[in-house]
């Protein structure tokens, strides 16, 4: 065995867990090399996920504008076509840029980045099948599982990436289908059923639970649902798909209630599957080096994240934790911190989550349900965009945020936003939670006029009762 195979690290998985700990690995003096099957880096979020839908999602609003939003701000444009090809180009044209630029930062810090399948072999060895043909062998003394997550099959649904979608699909219609259902009213489904929409289809979301965003917090998912329904999706709540048939021209799918009763039809030109998603584990022989996996097919750390094999790491979508491309870029950070010898931690209380529709949604730390459930007494601030300069000014006044302090401390416990630049805004609440800040914390402190910002400051008012502008 050559030096240039033997590491100190070798991740496999090339996603943003994986590269974003392959670079730090490189940055903290270690060898390190990462071992990718797909032929470029960025995982399912840069190549088939998150960089591509946020892309359709901001073209399908800037034609929604050109033909329709621009008139009240006395903007007139005539004759606004859709040019599908050229919005799937540009797209396409973004991931290209944004994968090459990861391999550029592989070689500025120095990670060897092998393309091809790798699998265990035993503690200290990795076999890859390369990419272009062969084997090559890595040794090793750390291994850090990085292999992120697939789609959840949903039975009597066949999957074929052309009428019967996954959201890798979904991304690459060719033309704007006439009806598109989405099996699914999560972040997902929500928002490529917004692009489709936008872009002139008739959009149904099913969903098995009574609402949409079941794990939001409920008030931020019924105003969520009210606004996309305004938008022309149509919902169909508590209910469940059990067969697809797609022997004709359409897909017909058999529904019926979540909690049994009669059976009907619906119709679709194109279906899209987006129920969730599971750990990707598939041909990395953990069998063969004895790591057991947990409920879902998770693989089961410690805070070290070492499995039972105590030199072989995981991290991302395989391990507990919100399936967040941001929650396994902190991991991979963290995970070679701990193998340099220094200390890291993550709170997974802190990890925001952010759905990219038309009002954005952001939410980070406790829903109300869940406080209550707890017993945790808390006292609620809220402030609509409605009654903001600055919303009113841009026209973008749905929605509200909302901040939930504990009621003896005044320690903020959560934090829902629903509204314009939603994801944005939930950051000077996520770093208000990681330095324990109360909700009069957020309240003296300045914010500039006129921003949607203050809206923030607002609702940590509001949590005290004496909110300015309301």
């Amino acid at each position: 065995m050559s030096d240039a195979q033997t590491y100190d690290v070798v991740v496999i998985g090339g996603g943003p867990g994986g590269y974003i700990g392959a670079i730090r690995a490189g940055q903290l003096g270690l060898k390190v090399a990462c071992v990718e099957k797909r032929g470029a880096l960025g995982g399912t979020c840069l190549n088939v996920g998150c960089i591509p839908s946020k892309a359709l999602l901001q073209s399908s609003e800037l034609y929604v504008e050109a033909g329709k939003g621009m008139a009240e701000h006395g903007v007139k444009v005539g004759g606004v076509e859709l040019d599908l090809a050229a919005m799937m180009a540009r797209k396409t044209k973004v991931v290209t840029q944004l994968t090459g630029g990861i391999e550029g930062l592989f070689k500025k810090n120095k990670v060897d980045y092998v393309k091809g399948a790798g699998r265990l072999v035993d503690a200290n060895t990795i076999e890859v099948a390369l990419a272009d043909g062969g084997t090559t062998t890595l040794k090793t003394r750390e291994v850090i599982i990085a292999t992120g997550s697939t789609h959840v099959d949903l039975p009597g649904v066949t999957v074929d990436e052309t009428r019967i979608v996954t959201s890798t699909g979904a991304l690459e219609l060719d033309k704007v289908p006439g009806h598109l259902v989405v099996i699914g009213g999560g972040v997902i489904g929500l928002e490529l059923g917004s692009v489709w929409s936008r872009l002139g289809a008739k959009v149904t979301v099913v969903e098995y639970m009574d609402r949409i965003t079941p794990e939001m917090d409920g008030e931020v998912s019924k105003q969520l649902q009210r606004i996309l329904g305004r938008q022309g999706l149509k919902f169909r709540l508590s209910t469940k798909v059990t067969a697809a048939d797609t022997s004709g021209d359409t897909v017909r799918l058999t529904v019926e209630p979540a909690k049994g009763g009669e059976a009907e039809t619906i119709e679709a030109d194109v279906v899209l599957v987006s129920i969730g998603r599971r750990p990707y584990t598939e041909g990395l022989g953990l069998d063969a080096v004895g790591i057991t996996t947990g409920p879902r097919g998770r693989i089961e750390v410690d805070d070290h994240f070492r499995t039972n094999v105590p030199n072989i790491r995981a991290i991302g979508d395989v391990i507990h934790g919100p399936m967040l491309a941001h929650k396994a870029e902190e991991e991979g950070v963290i995970v070679m911190e701990m193998i340099a010898g220094q200390s890291g931690h993550i709170d997974y209380n802190l990890i925001p989550g952010v759905i990219y529709t038309w009002p954005e949604v952001a939410s980070v730390g406790r829903t109300e349900e869940q406080l209550k459930a707890d017993g945790i007494a808390y006292k609620p601030g809220k402030f609509p965009f409605s009654a903001n300069s600055r919303a009113r000014a841009v026209g973008d006044t749905d929605g509200f945020v909302k901040i939930l302090a504990d009621a003896e401390t005044d320690r903020i416990l959560g934090a829902h936003i629903i509204g314009p630049d939603a994801g944005t805004l939930i950051a000077e609440l996520v770093l208000a939670m990681e330095f324990k800040a109360s909700a009069e914390d957020i309240a003296r402190t300045s914010h500039a006029h006129p921003t949607l910002e203050e809206a923030v400051k607002e609702a940590a008012l509001a949590v005290d009762g004496r909110t300015l502008n309301m």
